[in-house]
This record gives C-alpha cells, sequence and structure tokens, in this order.
C-alpha cells in the first residue's frame, strides 16, 4: 500500500482536478507535474450521470501516461462502488469530503489508503479511529487557520490537510499549522480558465508560484 502520509510530508499539496472535461485531464497532469505538483487528486462529478465511467476512465489514463511521475487518486468518493471503479482504473489513494465508514471500509478492503473529510473535533476522531491514513479537514477556510490551531491541540496525533480556502497567499501560514501535513488546493491551482484556453505553460507557471514557496 502507498505511504500516503510520507507523500503528502513530502511534498505537501495535493491538486484536487474537478470539472474538467476528460479531454483535458491528461494536458493538466502533465502541466502540474512541469509545476512541480507529484499528487493529483480527479475527482468525481455526482451530478454526472457519466460519472462512475468518465472518472475512472480519466485515472487510468493519466496512470498509464505518466506511471510513477504522477501519484493519483480519486476525490469525492462517495459510495463503495465508486471506490471500487476508481481503485480498479488504478487510483492509488481515495478521498472523502465527508465521513462515512462504508467508503473507509471499501478503501481497506481494496488495499488503498483514505483521506476522509470531516471539520468538528467528533468527526476528525472518528476518521482517524476508523483508519484513515489522514484526515481532510474541509472546508478549512469557513473558520480559518485560528480553528484549526484551536482543534488540533488535544487532538495533536491526527495528520491533517487543510482543503477549501487555500490560496496563494495562505498557503504557508497553514502548512504551519501543528498536525498539518499538507493542503488540498482545487480551482486555485487547477484553473478551468487556463484548462479550457490550452494555457497548460500557464497552469505550469501557476502551480509554480506554489511549489517554489515548499
Amino acid at each position: 500500500m502507498l505511504d500516503l502520509l510520507h507523500q503528502v510530508k513530502q511534498h505537501r499539496i495535493i491538486v484536487a482536478a474537478r470539472g474538467l472535461r476528460p479531454a483535458d485531464l491528461l494536458p493538466t497532469a502533465h502541466a502540474l507535474r512541469a509545476g512541480g505538483i507529484r499528487l493529483l487528486e480527479i475527482t468525481f462529478d455526482q451530478a454526472s450521470p457519466t460519472a462512475l465511467a468518465d472518472t475512472p476512465a480519466a485515472i487510468r489514463q493519466v496512470r498509464e501516461a505518466m506511471g510513477p511521475e504522477m501519484l493519483v487518486g480519486a476525490g469525492t468518493v462517495l459510495t463503495a462502488g465508486q471506490a471500487r471503479a476508481a481503485v480498479q482504473a488504478g487510483a492509488q489513494y481515495l478521498l472523502t469530503p465527508n465521513l462515512d465508514l462504508g467508503v473507509i471500509e471499501a478503501a481497506h478492503a481494496l488495499g488503498v489508503p483514505v483521506v476522509p473529510g470531516a471539520f468538528t473535533p467528533t468527526e476528525i476522531a472518528a476518521a482517524w479511529n476508523a483508519g484513515a491514513a489522514l484526515v481532510k479537514l474541509f472546508p478549512a477556510g469557513c473558520l480559518g487557520p485560528s480553528y484549526i490551531q484551536a482543534i488540533t491541540a488535544p487532538l495533536s496525533h491526527v495528520p491533517l490537510l487543510a482543503m477549501g480556502g487555500v490560496n496563494e497567499e495562505n498557503l504557508l501560514e497553514y502548512l504551519s499549522l501543528p498536525c498539518m501535513a499538507g493542503v488540498g488546493v482545487g480551482s486555485n491551482i487547477a484553473k478551468k480558465a487556463l484548462v479550457e484556453a490550452g494555457d497548460f505553460e500557464g497552469l505550469s507557471a501557476l502551480a509554480r508560484r506554489y511549489t517554489g514557496q515548499l
């Protein structure tokens, strides 16, 4: 099994590719890698009737094309069926926006690490006790760094991934917080406008502005 916690602590940033056209995901992944990103989350679009086919297909394409150059996970995993489809396509880890013990159990059965979403101290502790590789604090930006600092005092044993509201200006503030193994960044790096314009050099340059701070 991938030592995901080690990889997050080493590379610090997971980029979530959300709402992109399937044809754009591979060039986006290459552009992010050129910008220093090593961890990519390809999300399930729960509103799409073809998500169960599209997301695994994108994961398979990126994994086959990039091999060890990019560690690819599936995001917004809400069901055990989505977990199975993602892992069968090559997903190396799973992320959820919520705490769902059924998805955590499915990940364990599939032999992949899982990063459940949580917000309260109760949810964070429950996710960790259920076997999370680390816990995604989501949406982190709603209450900000002061909330995280307060809740991690009694939860200093739980490694966290802050997601939701992390940007170029506050990146280091989040990464300096106690228990913060890394951060997740979505559209603040994987900008849809850049991707749809085919400006993959611009996307790489934007990613470098983040990785250059590490």
